[in-house]
Parts: structure tokens; sequence; C-alpha cells
């Protein structure tokens, strides 16, 4: 029957997450609590640049 597959969807999807789970908890442990700031287009980055010069904070 269909539902025999869930078992096995169950566990392949529980595979799937825990490494990315685990990789975020290491990278905040890692970092001191703090997550990765990320800028994917220039107008971010900029940004990110200016609180830095405003702050004094050298992240």
């Amino acid at each position: 029957m269909w539902f025999e597959i869930l078992p096995g969807l169950a566990i392949m999807g529980t595979c799937l997450v825990i490494p990315g789970v685990a990789i975020a908890y290491i990278h905040r442990f890692t970092n001191g609590g703090k997550e990765k700031r990320i800028a994917h287009f220039v107008y971010h980055w900029s940004l990110m640049e200016r609180g830095r010069c405003i702050s004094g904070n050298i992240d």
C-alpha cells in the first residue's frame, strides 16, 4: 500500500535535515552566538560596511 513508504520517507527526510541543523548550531557555537552576516548584493554589502564604520565594530 501507499502508506508503507512513509517510514522510509521519514527516515530519509530526517537524515537530510540533520546535517543542515547541525551546521547552523556549529557555526553559532564557533562564532560566539552571532550569526554570520552575508551580503549577496553590492547594495547590501555597502550597507553592512556603513554600519561597521558608524558603530566601530570590526565584526
